[in-house]
């Protein structure tokens, strides 16, 4: 079977909520790590075969093709086609995922794959919010379906919590993990370790005047285990907080995927050769524990060990699922986000898994391991995995 490489990857800098990236609509964001792509790896853009864009609230500015938009905001010709995919959180791994299958079929070359979610212009939740204000009220979950799962409807929160119950992870614990987050994102920032992967984006600030944005906005260097254990509850009797969750966030990020065959006929460097990709689904109430069984089956599949693997980057949508991915499988918590995760660096939804994966081949690099492996837990009960080899 071709191979795929990972020949560049990229990401903006987190914005927090109204922060520094909020000025920037959504199709622009993306656009700049497009161009970005192409001014480091000097591919003439009119070969890119595609460009596939994850997004999850496709609504207002963040709709009407968006991947297509994103395309015609950048440097790259009208002539590069793309494409706009919602696998909720996992929607740029997903991407990522297509265009490596792409690329191994043969039938594509060079392809894009990325994601973008401005959480401050497009809140969480407003398609259905929206919706319900313009008078097509209505729940995207049937009678049919909340029958057969016993429930009034689906929560991301709940499965959360279900899931720091079933695992017996108190309050105290969880406060703990979001601390070293912070600590492991400071510590990465302060050694440059973001450097290759970053692209820093030029804003306006509150004053009118121009600044360069090149930094993850939402890392805490004063974080303390008082300060995200003074931070309210999400619900009474729970034990997660909004300081063990991932934070609101801007961003875009995106990854060029390329074949052999394009990698030698443009003189291109591969990162990273994607090993294993992976996409499995359960239960939907839970819904969040699904990268435990996902990340089982992917080394399955691959024959391969979790001893195997240098490093792992598992998205902290909450404090209790890296967690319990580390209790379930037994791995070894020294190489689990070793630069922070989502709750320092923050989790632009769409955005996330390319960005996670550029974290990833980057430390790969920095660190001298070999395989890497990616998952991320979506709505809906569904995990993708992706394993890669540093090359």
């Amino acid at each position: 079977m071709p191979e795929a490489f990972i020949v560049s990857a990229k990401r903006t800098p987190g914005g927090r909520r109204n922060g520094r990236l909020a000025g920037i609509h959504p199709a622009d964001l993306g656009a700049t790590i497009l161009d970005a792509i192409i001014a480091e790896t000097g591919v003439d853009p009119a070969t890119i075969d595609d460009v596939i864009i994850g997004c999850v609230s496709q609504i207002g500015e963040q709709t009407f093709a968006l991947g297509r938009n994103v395309v015609l905001a950048s440097s790259l010709p009208d002539s590069v086609p793309a494409v706009t995919i919602d696998r909720q959180c996992g929607s740029s791994q997903q991407a990522l995922h297509f265009a490596a299958q792409a690329v191994m079929s043969g039938t594509q070359d060079l392809v894009i794959a990325g994601g973008v979610e401005s959480m401050s212009r497009v809140h969480m939740g407003s398609p259905v919010a929206l919706a319900a204000k313009a008078g097509m009220g209505g729940s995207p979950f049937s009678a049919k379906i909340l029958e057969r799962y016993g429930v009034e409807g689906f929560s991301q929160f709940t499965g959360a919590q279900m899931i720091a119950d079933k695992y017996g992870f108190d309050r105290a614990a969880m406060d703990a993990y979001a601390l070293e987050s912070h600590r492991k994102a400071v510590a990465a920032r302060a050694s440059g370790a973001f450097a290759a992967e970053i692209v820093p984006v030029t804003t306006i600030d509150a004053d009118g005047k121009s600044v360069v944005h090149d930094h993850d906005e939402g890392v805490r260097a004063d974080a303390s285990l008082e300060s995200i254990g003074s931070v309210k509850l999400l619900s009474e009797k729970g034990t997660l907080s909004a300081a063990t969750a991932s934070q609101i966030c801007d961003g875009a990020s995106g990854v060029l995927v390329a074949s052999a065959e394009a990698v030698r006929t443009h003189g291109l460097t591969p990162l990273a050769r994607i090993h294993n990709l992976t996409v499995t689904a359960g239960d939907p109430v839970i819904m969040l524990e699904e990268p435990i069984s996902a990340t089982r089956r992917a080394l399955q599949r691959a024959g391969m060990t979790l001893d195997q693997i240098d490093l792992f980057e598992v998205n902290e949508a909450f404090a209790s699922i890296p967690m319990a991915w580390l209790s379930a499988l037994g791995a070894d918590p020294a190489r689990l986000n070793v630069n922070g995760g989502a709750i320092a660096l923050g989790h632009p939804l769409g955005a996330t898994g390319t960005k996670l994966m550029a974290t990833l081949v980057h430390a790969l690099h920095a660190r001298g391991g070999r395989y890497g492996l990616q998952t991320m837990c979506e709505g809906g009960g569904i995990a993708n995995v992706t394993i890669v080899e540093r090359v």
